[in-house]
């Protein structure tokens, strides 16, 4: 019995040593309760080579991101400049009709009013050329096919002598910013007789 004692001691004090040096303790040494794996070095660099592999996959992933964060940003000022103008050009087109009224009011009237209404021409030319250059177009669809997108049918009227669903009148014309309605063209549309 004073042996296994003596033993016992031995064993632990060589347990603790190869703890402290790193070294794999086995179970048969009398270990802890779950014993210590030994990797094998493929063992090892498969493993790290997951880790890179989870690594680059997670930084191309980030990468990505930030690239759609930049076009996405990007996308929002380029629409943020093309339609900057959006209200300030939908207070500006009452004068432009107003100016239009002005001129078909005074069309065929006598040569006192020539030196106005030569005057209100050249002032809605070159606030039509001051609009066209901030791409402001407008939309005059006189003859044209009936748009949904680009007119409001204001009324249908029976017309046999231009084809169905054609614009026969413009009421009021319609404008467009760079491609986008700023408001529609208020027409009367032809219907076939019924």
């Amino acid at each position: 019995m004073a042996e296994q004692e003596q033993e016992q001691p031995v064993a632990e004090e060589e347990l603790s040593q190869q703890e402290a040096a790193g070294e794999p303790v086995s179970d048969a040494q009398g270990g802890g309760d779950a014993p210590a794996q030994e990797l094998s070095p493929e063992q090892v660099v498969a493993r790290l080579e997951e880790e890179v592999a989870a690594a680059r996959d997670g930084a191309l992933r980030a990468q990505a991101d930030a690239q759609n964060v930049k076009r996405r940003a990007e996308q929002d000022v380029e629409k943020a400049r093309k339609f900057a103008l959006e209200s300030f050009a939908r207070e500006l087109l009452p004068v432009v009709d107003n100016m239009e009224r002005a001129l078909e009011a005074t069309a065929g009237h006598d040569e006192a009013v020539k030196p106005i209404t030569e005057g209100v021409e050249l002032t809605l030319k070159s606030l039509l050329d001051a609009l066209k250059k901030f791409h402001i177009e407008a939309v005059d669809p006189q003859g044209e096919p009936f748009d949904p997108n680009l007119h409001q049918a204001m009324s249908m009227v029976e017309n046999d002598a231009v084809e169905p669903n054609s614009v026969i009148a413009v009421m009021q014309k319609g404008y467009t910013l760079n491609g986008r309605l700023l408001r529609p063209a208020m027409v009367m549309v032809s219907k076939a007789a019924g």
